[in-house]
């Protein structure tokens, strides 16, 4: 009966002369410093991105609340201002996000280099983390939301038509203020999560993929950021 394990020098093998595993990663394991630094900046990474991604779903929030205001406003002046007055405050959001990633992402990179120095494809993979941050974030910015705005929408409309006999978003109406409060939980601040993740998960990608390819790994700093500048 042959041996099914048989130990050579610092290693196992099985019968087919197939190395396993050597006797120092069996000692080492999970405690060996390289993966516990590693752990550290993926944590690093994803708490980056789900702060990111809250801060841009905020902003986004607020910039819709003080614009709905001055839309109001603007509406008794004349349509065509009061249209500009929300373009412009949308476009805010929207060039927000545009920056904020990047941004973020470009000073990640630089911190996460300290570590790493040139070596592309372990940094770029643990700043793949960044966007899963942020899509977390987008998970229960959006879901959460929309969960919220439903059961609001849904309860004011009950009260509302059924009960009271008023029209839908009637001021009289209490539960309106809880319906348009989902509104910007849901569409606004989970909306912003949500782009902020699709956004910042597509440059992700790109460095990471450009790292591990044959021409990136002898690429300097300035040819690997090339993707994020574009």
């Amino acid at each position: 009966m042959p041996n099914n394990l048989s130990l050579g020098s610092n290693e196992y093998r099985n019968e087919y002369n197939d190395k396993l595993i050597e006797e120092d990663e069996q000692e080492g394991g999970i405690d060996s410093d390289a993966v516990v630094a590693k752990c550290a900046e993926i944590q690093k990474a994803i708490s980056e991105g789900a702060l990111t991604s809250a801060l841009s779903g905020f902003l986004g929030m607020k910039i819709a609340t003080y614009a709905n205001a001055r839309t109001t406003l603007e509406t008794r002046k004349s349509i065509g201002k009061a249209f500009i007055t929300a373009l412009r405050s949308g476009a805010v959001m929207g060039f927000l996000l545009a920056a904020n990633g990047p941004l973020v992402l470009y000073v990640s990179i630089n911190l996460f280099k300290l570590y790493y120095g040139d070596d592309w494809e372990g940094l770029y993979e643990s700043i793949t983390d960044y966007g899963l941050g942020g899509s977390s974030m987008a998970l229960f910015g959006k879901v959460g939301g929309g969960i919220y705005t439903k059961a609001a929408d849904v309860g004011a409309d009950l009260v509302g038509k059924a009960e009271c006999n008023i029209p839908e978003d009637d001021p009289r109406n209490p539960a309106v203020i809880a319906d348009n409060v989902g509104d910007n939980i849901g569409d606004i601040a989970g909306m912003g999560s949500d782009l902020f993740g699709s956004y910042v998960e597509s440059s992700c990608a790109a460095l990471f993929v450009a790292s591990i390819s044959s021409l990136g790994s002898s690429h300097d700093y300035s040819a690997m950021s090339y993707t994020l500048i574009i």
